[in-house]
């Protein structure tokens, strides 16, 4: 099972958490403040974190730039509200998902488990790298180059280019794409998706021009090229 960071100031929940991921296996290290979670990355070598957002000190989106600039391991931001734009600033920090507080065991085992999924190929065998304009995929190696140099993709995102690209042209609605890539059913996430294009944009894209490869379909959702 793959160790997990916890990083959560409230006792209850982080002890509560901590006990049942255990329970089902999965090697554990808690951590109260962002300060002691970021020292602990160097040693545990967590294989996903679990974030809370609201940290005294150093909070949880400032936690999640920190570990985004050496490290793309997953990460699921915790959140005691529903509050959207709270949940979007987590995302766009580099979060792959989230989970808002209070959550049973069983759901955010089932949300570990769909961010650490193992990346399928969407298109079936298609081996080697691809190349689509400056770009070149790598679909086995599940790495992304741009201009011959490699891009740090998140496990949301590079999981979305690989979909979105293994169909050039074709629409993808925002739903079509949650299930895909997140796993999940539920509309009232479609942000997960606005917010990974716009990361993933930011990565691949040229910042002086318009989006070249994750186009934007107004109406219906987005696709990729053509170039």
């Amino acid at each position: 099972m793959p160790r997990v960071l916890l990083i959560e100031d409230d006792p209850s929940i982080r002890e509560g958490v901590a006990l049942g991921l255990r329970r089902r296996g999965h090697d554990v290290r808690s951590a109260d403040t962002g300060e002691e979670g970021l020292a602990l990355m160097g040693t545990f070598r967590p294989e996903l974190i679990l974030l809370d957002l609201m940290l005294p000190g150093i909070n949880g989106v400032q936690v999640c730039h920190r570990i985004r600039e050496t490290s793309e391991v997953p990460i699921i931001m915790l959140t005691a509200r529903g509050d959207d734009f709270d949940i979007v600033i987590g995302l766009e920090a580099g979060a792959d998902d989230y989970i808002v507080k209070p959550a049973r065991t069983e759901v955010i085992e089932a949300r570990i488990k769909a961010v650490l999924r193992r990346l399928i190929d969407p298109a079936g065998n298609r081996p080697g790298v691809e190349s689509h304009g400056e770009l070149a995929i790598d679909r086995a190696g599940l790495t992304v180059a741009k201009n011959g140099e490699r891009v740090p993709l998140a496990p949301s995102e590079i999981k979305l280019l690989l979909h979105l690209s293994a169909s050039p042209e074709q629409v993808f609605s925002r739903q079509q794409l949650l299930e895909y890539v997140w796993d999940h059913s539920y509309h009232a996430d479609a942000r997960l998706v606005d917010a990974c294009v716009r990361r993933l944009r930011h990565k691949v894209e040229d910042p002086a021009g318009s989006p070249r490869y994750i186009q934007t379909v107004r109406g219906f959702g987005y696709r990729f090229g053509p170039l």
